[in-house]
């Protein structure tokens, strides 16, 4: 049970949450914390934050406070890759062990913030994070919360499991091969295969080799089937991709691989990209949109790759939602629109 008091009559009453103070541009944070024990130096203070009145509280055997309620909330839903904060203010922060790809069950999350005066955020599931990035937050929005709402999240745990985590990028062995007539014979330098290249390396990837081969089914035939023999998680095959009479890159991976999950994708710049497997090995094939533009359909699979995951058609297909890149004259991806 929470208590409202003057503050001039709260000297030796237990603060019941923390006191939050900011000054314009130099400090934002808890000035006096949840348990201090108010003296009378405290009075003045608080009225300079104009604090004229505090909380006491005293807690039913039913009731939790916000600290603990975030902190229940926390254990309830976090899964691999992901530690927690200590409870501050009554919001606990969700932060990444180590690099890796976001994943969030957002049907479960959509459960969770169902639950009356909870509230759990959120970055964009498949995003790629880094190593100490906040990748969620949550709290409770009253001081104090029955705990009856609370045991909902075990059900909701039991029901999905934990609803967020962040899986480490795979050290995956990647081979290029790049099409095009007039690169195999010297007539023009290949500037692909460098793009696609720096893209595998910043995502810790071993790189292979780049290859050449000639716009002609066999030859490209032949070069993916040298990497996948030799031990190539990721072929990348830039180029051919189109409706031109010249363009046979298409046919080749369809004759390559055991499943084509898809070819063509709902991201604009994007549109002629192919995915597919031949046994655990992924073959890509990416449009010349992805030698011109910076970001692609390529930079939204690409790290869904490397965690090992094996996308479906439906999970390209979901991709149209956000799947407009604007041009902007400086981007910003990933804080953008871009493929959220």
């Amino acid at each position: 049970m929470k208590k409202k008091m003057n503050v001039e009559d709260s000297v030796g009453s237990v603060l019941a949450y923390d006191l939050t103070k900011i000054v314009p541009g130099e400090f934002k944070g808890a000035a006096f914390r949840k348990g201090h024990i108010i003296r009378p130096e405290d009075v003045e203070a608080m009225k300079k934050m104009g604090k004229y009145h505090i909380y006491a509280i005293e807690l039913g055997e039913d009731e939790m406070h916000e600290n603990e309620a975030s902190q229940f909330i926390a254990e309830r839903v976090t899964g691999d890759g992901i530690s927690f904060t200590e409870p501050n203010e009554g919001k606990v922060s969700l932060v990444s062990k180590h690099r890796g790809v976001l994943k969030i069950n957002v049907e479960a999350l959509e459960e969770v913030n169902d639950i009356d005066m909870v509230i759990f955020s959120t970055m964009h599931n498949n995003s790629l994070v880094e190593e100490g990035t906040t990748v969620a937050g949550t709290r409770i929005i009253p001081l104090t919360i029955k705990s009856e709402y609370l045991e909902k999240l075990r059900d909701l745990e039991e029901k999905y499991g934990k609803i967020i985590e962040v899986v480490p990028l795979e050290k995956l062995n990647c081979g290029i091969v790049v099409t095009g007539t007039e690169v195999f014979e010297g007539l023009i330098t290949d500037k692909f295969g460098p793009v696609l290249e720096q893209k595998i390396r910043e995502l810790g990837g071993n790189y292979l080799e780049t290859r050449f081969s000639r716009d002609d089914v066999e030859s490209i035939k032949t070069e993916l089937d040298y990497f996948l023999k030799n031990g190539a998680d990721l072929v990348l095959v830039s180029g051919g991709m189109s409706v031109d009479a010249d363009d046979v890159t298409p046919i080749a991976i369809r004759e390559t691989v055991d499943e084509v999950v898809s070819y063509g994708s709902p991201v604009l710049p994007g549109a002629m990209f192919m995915m597919g497997y031949r046994g655990d090995a992924t073959v890509l094939g990416i449009p010349a949109c992805g030698m011109f533009h910076r970001i692609t359909v390529l930079d939204l699979v690409l790290p869904r790759v490397f965690i090992g995951e094996k996308m479906s058609r439906r999970d390209i297909s979901k991709l149209g939602h956000g799947g407009l890149c604007l041009g902007c004259k400086v981007c910003t991806y990933p804080v953008c629109p871009f493929g959220k």
